[in-house]
């Protein structure tokens, strides 16, 4: 009788054990506080190699797992997208050279169906401009901005109640050249930022080797007839920029020269003024690349940047900023295990990142430390062809 009582206290204490373990087992690489949120992710793509336009995803920020949704919209070339605050419409760049028999690109607006996670078209209209590269919303929600690359232009259309694009409200033509003469040899306008205070858009022209600060009427969506202009070094191409996390610097990734810049931002003026230099690859680097993309953690603790290697597997950059001066130390290199990371995302979480290797077709997931900035490849290849873009979506 005992030795039964024994052995079931025995079997209990093991029960609980187990039950306890299990509870307080999580992934190697799951957030500390435990946050267990799932959000949708799409991604972009050329669709020139396969893909059919913007694939949708489901990701778990708890184990880092993305599970396929399938083809979310049919649409051309929807290299680079845009999604509202409420998560409820999605924004594309269709990055065409024609439109309707017209030498433009289109930009395409889709409703987000909660099920699902697919899309249905609003409406799709012309960018004005051919290649359409970039696509931002203003920081109402209420107007998109539009960068052309091959236009060389900048366009404004509002959003509208039913999150349909309206009519342009504001059309800029960039003018000019640079020193390279294959790249720069005319306006390239590449990357739009607004200003904190929305005040101001800050367009990243490539073709120019300028960044252009134009006066931004939040009211009547229009764009200033005179910016301030700041240039780059000549045949630096500046591609995408981005804001620190209080607003008061500016960090301008560099194509061609692949490096990124550090400028102070005076909100009062929208005057910009140069403060570090600092290449994206490592010391001795002798072979071809161009840098691609650039974010900054939801902490505003670290940056990161793409550099896309001709000859090798392309790879992320890693800097700690300083709180204080705003600039750049080099935290290391990682390779993205794949050829040219054109882009790559943060999820809200702060502890993945998803990088788009466009040339071998998938998507790699990383964890990042948001401690140390440190990347670990978590294992996790995404097939896709083409990607471009990533976006996270609060689901």
């Amino acid at each position: 009788m005992k030795l039964h009582m024994r052995c079931r206290r025995r079997i209990f204490c093991v029960a609980v054990l187990l039950l306890i373990s299990s509870a307080l087992f999580v992934s190697p690489f799951a957030p500390a506080e435990a946050a267990h949120s799932n959000y949708l992710v799409y991604i972009g793509t050329y669709t020139d190699h396969g893909s059919k336009g913007i694939y949708a995803y489901r990701f778990d920020s708890s184990t880092g797992k993305v599970t396929s949704l399938g083809l979310a919209a049919e649409t051309p070339e929807p290299s680079f997208l845009a999604v509202d605050s409420g998560g409820q419409f999605l924004y594309a760049v269709n990055e065409t050279d024609t439109y309707n028999g017209q030498p433009t690109g289109s930009v395409s607006a889709f409703t987000i169906q909660p099920g699902s996670g697919k899309f249905s078209l609003l409406n799709q209209i012309t960018s004005q401009g051919a290649a359409p590269a970039h696509i931002t919303l203003d920081r109402t929600g209420k107007y998109a901005l539009v960068s052309n690359y091959t236009g060389g232009s900048v366009i404004v259309f509002p959003v509208l109640k039913d999150g349909q694009l309206g009519q342009a409200t504001a059309f800029v033509q960039h003018k000019g050249h640079s020193v390279n003469t294959e790249r720069q040899q005319a306006p390239h306008a590449h990357a739009i930022a607004l200003s904190p205070d929305n005040r101001f858009a800050i367009v990243a022209d490539l073709g120019l080797d300028q960044l252009l600060v134009y006066r931004f009427d939040a009211a009547k969506g229009t764009l200033g007839a005179n910016p301030q202009v700041t240039t780059t070094k000549p045949g630096a191409g500046p591609r995408h920029l981005v804001f620190g996390a209080k607003g008061r610097f500016l960090y301008v990734i560099n194509e061609l020269h692949s490096t990124v810049v550090t400028y102070s931002y005076d909100a009062a003026t929208g005057a910009l003024h140069e403060l570090q230099d600092i290449s994206t690859l490592p010391k001795g680097f002798r072979g071809a690349s161009t840098a691609a993309e650039i974010a900054i953690d939801p902490a505003g603790k670290f940056l990161f940047a793409s550099n896309r290697i001709v000859a090798a597997d392309g790879s992320v950059a890693v800097f700690a900023i300083d709180a204080i001066a705003g600039t750049l130390t080099p935290v290391e290199i990682d390779s993205t295990g794949g050829k040219t990371p054109r882009n790559f995302a943060i999820d809200p979480t702060g502890t993945w990142l998803l990088a788009a290797n466009q040339d071998s077709d998938g998507v790699v997931v990383f964890h990042l430390d948001p401690k140390s900035g440190h990347l670990t490849a978590a294992g996790e290849v995404v097939p896709v062809p083409s990607p471009t873009c990533v976006t996270f979506v609060a689901h």
